[in-house]
């Protein structure tokens, strides 16, 4: 057991009663639903960042770089739009709601040269992500939701060259990871987090700083909240890039001792089926998942229905697989309502020390 109490132990006592009672419901596609907005590069840079420059703060801001496509930035300048959707997937009957701070790493917002935001990012994204749950909270007071604090995976690799012709090459250390993912860590948790989820992970040894990260967070902080790790299996091959079986994977980070292990991204339900399988067979923790709507189009989209993908999944809840269920990309309310709906009454998987429960 991990020796640090619980920073927020009535939030985390709601958690694990909603575990245990039933299969939980994340909610869904974050980048899906802004494209939907149409927004421009004016939406992006808002008044703040209008002239190239960070007005609070008289720094750069972009460099005259585009910053049209960083989502995350959208929790400063249109967080409406952020508040809204989260509020859509709450309606559409979701558990949990995911801060749209996927990217909002020093090292990731580096691309749009707006590194210094990462702290406020991720507060802000916490704080809007805890204001919406506390508003379904209170239409529905019997009914807790909870806010997951997500750590992307960052724009580098800590185990693979970017450079095909320099094997040997490393864009990122695990040292810089751990620090960029510290000052994340610190932003979610300060905005209101009940859980961390480092999630997406294509590179363990990324995930792993994540994770010592989050140790040194709770350390500093002498408390802990629940933390939530999901892999993701690249493609046919039923591994992670950096190599890694659903197996192998769950072994990496089970020291960590996390509330959920699963998979998400890059594959429909469908073809995560069998890794969700090993997963539900090895791991000693609640089982996640949250697949792509179906594999993309020609066009990059995604056509599978709302109908389709509960049905699969509603199959993986029927075998004792899951305790927690959303969608990620391609995903909407409507895939997330369906979802809930296919799941309701289904009683959640049973943990390997957990006594079984009549259906």
């Amino acid at each position: 057991m991990h020796p640090l109490p619980w920073l927020h132990p009535e939030r985390v006592a709601l958690l694990e009663a909603a575990l245990r009672e039933r299969i939980l419901v994340i909610d869904g596609a974050m980048g899906t639903m802004i494209q939907r907005h149409g927004l421009q590069e004016a939406d992006y840079r808002g008044e703040r960042f209008a002239d190239g420059h960070d007005s609070t703060r008289e720094l750069p801001a972009g460099g005259g770089r585009e910053l049209r496509g960083n989502n995350d930035l959208l929790l400063l300048t249109r967080p409406d739009v952020v508040a809204g959707i989260h509020a859509a997937y709450l309606d559409a009957g979701a558990d949990l709601v995911e801060t749209n701070t996927f990217n909002a790493t020093a090292l990731s917002q580096a691309d749009y040269g707006l590194e210094h935001l990462a702290y406020e990012l991720n507060r802000e994204g916490a704080r809007i992500a805890r204001e919406c749950c506390a508003a379904a909270e209170a239409a529905e007071p019997s009914r807790p939701r909870f806010v997951i604090g997500v750590l992307g995976p960052t724009s580098r690799t800590a185990s693979i060259s970017p450079d095909v012709n320099d094997p040997g090459f490393r864009n990122t250390s695990f040292d810089e990871l751990r620090g960029v993912y510290r000052e994340a860590i610190e932003g979610l948790l300060d905005g209101g987090a009940d859980t961390l989820m480092v999630e997406t992970v294509f590179d363990t040894l990324n995930a792993k700083a994540a994770l010592f990260a989050i140790e040194e967070a709770f350390e500093a902080r002498g408390g802990r909240v629940p933390v939530m790790v999901s892999g993701t299996i690249t493609d046919a091959s039923g591994r992670t890039l950096s190599g890694q079986t659903a197996e192998a994977f769950h072994a990496s980070i089970a020291h960590a001792r996390p509330l959920s292990v699963g998979l998400n991204c890059a594959l429909g339900a469908r073809d995560l089926r069998p890794h969700v399988e090993t997963l539900a067979r090895v791991a000693d923790c609640h089982v996640s998942t949250h697949p792509n709507a179906g594999l993309p189009n020609a066009f990059g989209g995604y056509d599978e229905t709302p109908e389709e993908t509960a049905a699969v999944l509603r199959e993986f809840a029927e075998a004792g697989l899951l305790n927690l269920v959303g969608g990620c990309c391609g995903t909407t309310p409507d895939h997330i309502r369906a979802i809930a709906g296919a799941v309701a009454g289904l009683p959640p998987r049973r943990l390997p020390s957990a006594p079984a429960v009549a259906a």
